[in-house]
């Protein structure tokens, strides 16, 4: 080997010398070539501040909602069309690539990324937006921060939000928020829960003090139609509460705490007919639900199959235990309270209860003026005595067609005369 090596580097091999100093020279050549770029990336790394939201992060639509209200975006020559921001409305948004603006006296860099990734015969798509400027002072970065988060702010009111899976909270922009007052209660019943609910929100540092989680639980529970998704709608845009509805069959143990653990704070987390979902049960009932497991074929079948749904315990844990969230409110609606397990009603998961029952005479007969402000008291009396229904929300349906049928009778009137 050394005679080898010693006759490869001596002057008598000429091509071995002459190839190995044509790749030193190569590589320092490339080298040398590269340096500028090196030395300018060092320059830009040292003299340049970047922040990158992505669209797995909710501030990515915060960012996107402080856009469209920029004045840059007039001279933006490459947009995407967004219907997610302002509903049924077209919202223009800097498309994927590299655009610039002014804000406060410096140049602004966004860089716009967008990705397709294919898993199977699945496509997902990802995205994420990056702020470059000049300078080193993190004080002005986080300036456009806060200026981001009070335009999400401003625009924030009340919002309902669904959970998809793999894409986490998906906002619903069909949803419009209930006005509290149209929704009709027993006299004193929305007063009180909203003194209740006042009373929760204003006592976080005695919580603190007192060392207790800082979460409340609502139970409304009663036959169906009876208000109980409109109250909860009405409180949120009462307090100015977002909405997060959680459906117990779509998530495992694992997704829900991942799930709870991204909802902002001052949020409603709104389990819908907790009585349907398998978590809420009596331990005895949900035991006699399982007649698969009782069999060698039923076994052999749930290991094929990966259980969906939320155990009791995992329910548990995010309503008062390690994984629950700190200043939400938690509500649960039900048609039957007598089915859910005792361990989900102790005071500390819920710790108030109302019952909505059936419609009174009192109810009707406000619903009634609701609809109908010229009628007189007697009138909605009578209205209301003579068409005694069980629900709210029939004698409402009630209402309607009659509203409908009395403006189709003005109209036909105005036009006779007009004729």
């Amino acid at each position: 080997m050394h005679e080898l090596l010693k006759l490869l580097f001596s002057g008598q091999n000429q091509f071995a010398s002459g190839g190995l100093l044509l790749m030193a020279v190569g590589s320092i050549g490339v080298f040398l070539r590269s340096l500028p770029m090196r030395l300018w990336a060092w320059i830009v790394g040292q003299c340049t501040m970047t922040i990158t939201v992505k669209d797995d992060d909710a501030a990515f639509r915060w960012v996107k909602e402080w856009f469209i209200e920029q004045p840059f975006l007039a001279r933006v020559r490459r947009v995407d069309l967004d219907t997610t921001l302002r509903g049924s409305q077209l919202a223009m948004i800097p498309a994927p690539g590299r655009h610039w603006f002014w804000y406060r006296g410096r140049p602004i860099w966004v860089y716009f990324y967008r990705s397709i990734e294919s898993n199977g015969y699945t496509r997902h798509r990802t995205e994420s937006l990056s702020f470059e400027t000049i300078g080193r002072d993190r004080k002005f970065v986080k300036s456009l921060v806060e200026e981001i988060v009070a335009c999400h702010r401003r625009k924030l009111g009340t919002s309902s939000y669904l959970y998809v899976y793999d894409e986490g909270w998906s906002h619903v922009v069909a949803y419009a928020p209930r006005l509290l007052e149209s929704v009709i209660l027993k006299a004193g019943e929305k007063e009180h829960l909203l003194q209740d609910l006042e009373k929760f929100r204003s006592s976080r540092g005695r919580y603190r003090r007192l060392g207790v989680p800082y979460h409340r639980g609502y139970l409304l529970y009663g036959p169906p139609g009876t208000g109980k998704t409109s109250l909860v709608s009405g409180i949120g845009a009462k307090c100015g509460m977002s909405i997060y509805v959680v459906n117990l069959t779509e998530f495992t143990d694992r997704t829900l705490k991942s799930a709870i653990n991204d909802v902002p704070e001052n949020s409603i987390i709104l389990f819908e007919d907790i009585d349907c979902m398998r978590a809420g049960h009596r331990r005895e009932q949900a035991d006699t639900h399982e007649p698969q497991a009782a069999t060698a074929e039923g076994r052999e079948k749930n290991k094929a199959q990966p259980q969906l749904g939320v155990t009791l315990s995992g329910l548990l844990n995010v309503l008062d235990g390690f994984f629950a969230p700190e200043n939400v409110v938690f509500v649960m609606t039900t048609n039957h309270m007598e089915m859910l397990d005792p361990a989900l009603l102790r005071p500390g998961r819920i710790d108030y209860r109302l019952y909505m029952g059936e419609a009174s005479d009192r109810q009707r007969v406000e619903l009634y003026r609701r609809f109908f402000p010229e009628a007189t008291e007697e009138e909605a009396i009578e209205f209301a005595q003579a068409h005694c229904t069980e629900t709210m929300a029939e004698f409402q349906g009630m209402l309607l067609a009659l509203e409908q049928e009395w403006n189709s009778i003005e109209t036909e009137t105005e036009c006779s005369q007009v004729l």
